[in-house]
């Protein structure tokens, strides 16, 4: 029995940690390699893409794959749309595990957007020193915003284009509060900008910004694809591979 799990996530390494060791288990973790120096889970792993939704699709025949997962970040919507289509063509039950999103709490201000270009639009109404926590891709959403200064926190060094006024923070979570408190005061920020990506390791920074009565900027989440099943957690998503190929 063959199980794929779409990983980078901590939620994707913790379930290769309670499925290792399974009698009768293959587990293999695929990457995207987008990271210099992942913390790689155990099992097999594999980096790279796989050449879209149909190199997909074939590499789950060859392998003979027998269950899916999912477990890719909550904004990684076209390797969601490649997993579904691609279960769907080589005939193999898909799960996604999804970390529950965040949800506001009396204090904060947030402002939700539908994309980080929709964010870039509220900005200059919220603020002139933007905390920009949304990751090194998508950047060229806020060139142009030129009367806006922005500290950028990211893993990895982002490219061009970015904001012509910026920082860099090269750091990985998680990060504690007293730290994210720090952060706002030593660069004066007035406005934050957050995907929402949920869990734990990145939520302190709400924390901060709802003390420091900053307002919010959080970019919803993509569906996952219509008629996948979702887990919350990986304790959830064990327990459908362990039912599921029990069945078969």
């Amino acid at each position: 029995m063959h199980v794929l799990i779409l990983g980078g996530t901590t939620e994707a390494r913790r379930l290769a940690e309670l499925l290792h060791g399974t009698p009768g288990l293959t587990l293999t973790s695929s990457l995207a390699g987008r990271v210099s120096g992942p913390r790689l889970p155990p099992g097999e792993v594999r980096v790279g893409g796989f050449g879209g939704a149909e190199g997909l699709t074939g590499w789950l025949r060859e392998h003979r794959v027998d269950a899916l997962i999912d477990a890719t970040h909550p904004f990684a919507e076209t390797m969601s749309f490649h997993a579904a289509r691609a279960a769907a063509d080589a005939h193999v039950p898909l799960l996604a595990l999804r970390r529950p999103g965040w949800v506001p709490v009396d204090g904060d201000d947030w402002h939700e957007a539908a994309s980080l270009a929709d964010a870039a639009t509220l900005l200059p109404a919220l603020g002139r020193r933007v905390f920009l926590t949304t990751g090194r891709l998508g950047l060229g959403a806020f060139v142009g915003l030129d009367e806006l200064w922005f500290v950028v926190r990211s893993v990895e060094p982002p490219e061009a284009p970015h904001p012509a006024r910026m920082e860099v923070l090269l750091d990985r979570g998680p990060f504690t509060l007293d730290g994210e408190r720090a952060l706002l005061r030593r660069h004066r920020v007035d406005v934050l900008v957050t995907k929402d990506s949920g869990g734990a390791a990145t939520a302190p920074k709400l924390t901060a910004a709802r003390e420091a009565g900053l307002p919010v900027v959080v970019v919803r989440r993509p569906p996952v694809p219509e008629g996948v099943p979702v887990a919350a957690d990986p304790e959830t998503a064990v327990r459908w591979v362990h039912e599921h190929l029990t069945g078969r």
